[in-house]
C-alpha cells in the first residue's frame, strides 16, 4: 500500500491544481519515479493514467465545441499526426537517453507555466500573421504533448491565439478538446508499448478526476497566482533535483 500512496496523492493534487493553474504532470511523473519505476515507465503510465482528466474538461464545452467544428477541424489533423509522431519517438527513445533529458523537460514545461501570460500577449500582438503557423505550432505541441505533456496547454492556446480566435471561452474549449486527443492517442499507443504500469493506473485514474472534481469546486476561491507560483517553484526545484542526480553531482 505504501508503494501506491504517494502516486495516489499526486494524482489527487494534480486534478486538484489542473483545474486551478495547470501544470499536473509535474506532480506526477516524480511520484511515480519515486514510487520506483523507470523515468521513461513513469511518463508513459503517467499518460495512460491521466488521460481522462482533459476529456472531463472537454465534455463541459461540447455545446461552444459543436458551433464551431470548423475551427475545430483545422486544429485536428495536426494534432493526431503530431501526437503520433511523439508517441512513436518515446517509444523508440532508450532509457538512458530519456533520463538524461528529464531535467530539460520539465524545466521547459515549468518556463511555459511561469511566462504563461506575457506567451499568450505576445501571441495575441502577432494576430493572424500566417495560416501556415498556427497549425505548424500545433504540430510541434502534439509531437511534445505525446512525448512528455506537461506544459503543452499554454502551447495549444498560443497556436489557437494565433490562428486570430480571440474569444477565450473558445480557446479554452478547443484547447482542452485537443489535449484530449494528443493523450488519448498517445495512451491507445502506449498500451501496445510493454511500458505500462497498470497496477499504477488503475489507482491514479479515480484519484485524478477526484482532484479534478475537487479542483473545479474550490477554483473560484483560490488565488490562482499563488497557485501557479507554487507550481513553479515546483518545477524548477525538481528540474535542479533531477539534473544533479543524473549528471552525477549528487
Amino acid at each position: 500500500m505504501e508503494t501506491y500512496l504517494i502516486p495516489i496523492l499526486a494524482s489527487i493534487v494534480a486534478g486538484f491544481i489542473n483545474a486551478i493553474a495547470g501544470g499536473g504532470t509535474l506532480i506526477t511523473f516524480p511520484a511515480l519515479v519515486f514510487a520506483g519505476l523507470d523515468p521513461l515507465s513513469a511518463n508513459i503510465t503517467n499518460t495512460v493514467a491521466l488521460w481522462l482528466g482533459p476529456f472531463t474538461s472537454a465534455l463541459s464545452y461540447r455545446k461552444t465545441l459543436r458551433e464551431n467544428f470548423s475551427t475545430l477541424k483545422t486544429f485536428l489533423p495536426p494534432s493526431l499526426l503530431g501526437a503520433l509522431l511523439g508517441a512513436f519517438l518515446l517509444i523508440h527513445t532508450p532509457s538512458e537517453t530519456f533520463k538524461k533529458a528529464v531535467p530539460f523537460l520539465i524545466g521547459f514545461a515549468t518556463l511555459l507555466l511561469a511566462f504563461s501570460e506575457f506567451i499568450l500577449k505576445f501571441i495575441t500582438r502577432l494576430g493572424n500573421s500566417s495560416k501556415f503557423l498556427p497549425i505548424l505550432l500545433q504540430f510541434l505541441t502534439a509531437i511534445y504533448g505525446s512525448y512528455f505533456g506537461a506544459g503543452i496547454g499554454i502551447m495549444m492556446a498560443s497556436s489557437i491565439v494565433l490562428s486570430g480566435v480571440s474569444n477565450m471561452q473558445l480557446t479554452i474549449a478547443l484547447k482542452n478538446f485537443l489535449g484530449f486527443v494528443i493523450n488519448l492517442l498517445g495512451a491507445l499507443i502506449f498500451l501496445f508499448s510493454g511500458k505500462v504500469a497498470f497496477n499504477f493506473v488503475l489507482v491514479m485514474m479515480p484519484a485524478f478526476m477526484l482532484g479534478g472534481y475537487l479542483g473545479a469546486v474550490v477554483a473560484k476561491r483560490l488565488n490562482q497566482r499563488t497557485a501557479k507560483a507554487v507550481i513553479v517553484a515546483w518545477g524548477f526545484l525538481l528540474s535542479f533535483v533531477f539534473f544533479i542526480k543524473e549528471f552525477g553531482l549528487l
